[in-house]
């Protein structure tokens, strides 16, 4: 077996582990930092909003090969008053992008362009897309983000309880908030394609969240009638019992979205793949966090505001208080229902003196009488 898959199967098993609802505080310390970074950048730089979203044009000229690209950024700006996004494409031809200008202004900018490229006017195709259309598709992206996150909330109230659904919703604003920051600040165009891999992270966030739920589900149920684990500790359990899958999963997607985003949109200069590319990299990796960090301590904060693991968490403290090697001793092994009690737990008290049965078999082989 390989290192990783053993140390996979001694956190399974419980042998080893990571305090990760101990440090919980620190975890919830970090998300607020980012987040708030997050959120700055949105408010002082703002998103990049494509052409679907603001409206504008697009323009394609003819095969044209001495139109190099940084001439074709220059003329568009000059022309438009706007930033321009060019693409040479695969047959020789330009693509100008140009978002939140004027649409009436298109023939005129059209005029401009084929002067600048000394081409014909006529050989420069034109695709017009204006305002109300941007807006008609923001406002379907909301909307559709929207009904996601509610669906979420039902499901996971009706396979789990409210309090892992608030929790999920929770760890998914977290995520969301995270990749829409990055945007900001990078200064990435959005596009329907950022859209599209906001909805994909926030997907593979959330199964990466119900398998550690699920596995808390299992490893809870009748919690309450032993007394050497607290709510909390299970939970730790469970994140320590799926970490090594969570990693895997989350580098085995990170790997090919790597690459989009450093060898195709970097490297190579495919610009188009970097709006959802770099919406996939960073969603995948915060959705891996915050599935870690956010969640499931969250539902352990939750669950230990309930009367009986509050009283459950009392009776163990005070367990191991009357019992020092009981915190030492670990879960070595586990009664059928998942827990080891002591027998002074299993067992009920006993009352008045207690006296030493008589064994069956005193006496047998051996004469009754004085020995002579």
């Amino acid at each position: 077996m390989s290192k990783l898959g053993n140390l996979g199967a001694r956190l399974h098993r419980g042998e080893i582990s990571y305090d990760f609802i101990g440090h919980r505080k620190l975890w919830y310390g970090i998300s607020i930092l980012i987040t708030i970074t997050a959120i700055l950048g949105l408010a002082v730089r703002g998103l990049n909003m494509g052409i679907d979203f603001q409206g504008g044009a697009v323009f394609t000229t003819a095969k044209h090969g001495s139109i190099s690209v940084s001439q074709a950024e220059e003329a568009a700006k000059t022309a438009s008053g706007h930033d321009a996004v060019v693409q040479k494409l695969g047959d020789g031809s330009v693509r100008i992008q140009i978002a939140g200008m004027d649409i009436e202004k298109s023939d005129e900018i059209k005029n401009d362009l084929a002067k600048d490229f000394k081409v014909d006017p006529e050989t420069i195709a034109a695709d017009l897309v204006g305002p109300s259309w941007g807006d008609q598709i923001a406002g379907k992206a909301w909307q559709g983000l929207a009904i996601f996150m509610v669906l979420v909330v039902i499901y996971l109230a009706i396979a789990f309880e409210w309090r892992m659904a608030i929790a999920a919703l929770v760890a998914l604003i977290h995520d969301i908030t995270i990749t829409v920051g990055i945007y900001a600040l990078v200064g990435f165009e959005v596009t329907p394609g950022t859209v599209i891999g906001l909805l994909t992270i926030l997907g593979y966030s959330l199964y990466d969240t119900v398998v550690v739920f699920d596995s808390l589900k299992e490893q809870t149920k009748d919690l309450t009638k032993q007394t050497r684990f607290t709510y909390s500790e299970v939970a730790n359990r469970s994140i320590n019992g799926t970490l090594v899958r969570s990693i895997n999963t989350t580098v085995v997607a990170l790997l090919p979205v790597a690459g989009l985003l450093f060898i195709g949109g970097g490297f190579l200069g495919a610009g188009t793949l970097n709006d959802i590319s770099l919406s996939l990299f960073v969603g995948l990796a915060a959705g891996a966090y915050s599935s870690i960090f956010i969640a499931t301590p969250l539902v352990a904060d939750l669950k230990e505001l309930e009367p009986q693991y509050k009283a459950l968490k009392k009776r163990v403290l005070a367990k191991r208080a009357q019992s020092p090697a009981e915190g030492e001793r670990g879960d070595e092994t586990r009664t059928a229902d998942g827990y080891d009690d002591d027998a002074e737990d299993a067992a009920p008290a006993v009352v008045g003196p207690r006296t030493q049965p008589a064994s069956r078999g005193r006496g047998r082989g051996r004469p009754s009488g004085k020995r002579r």
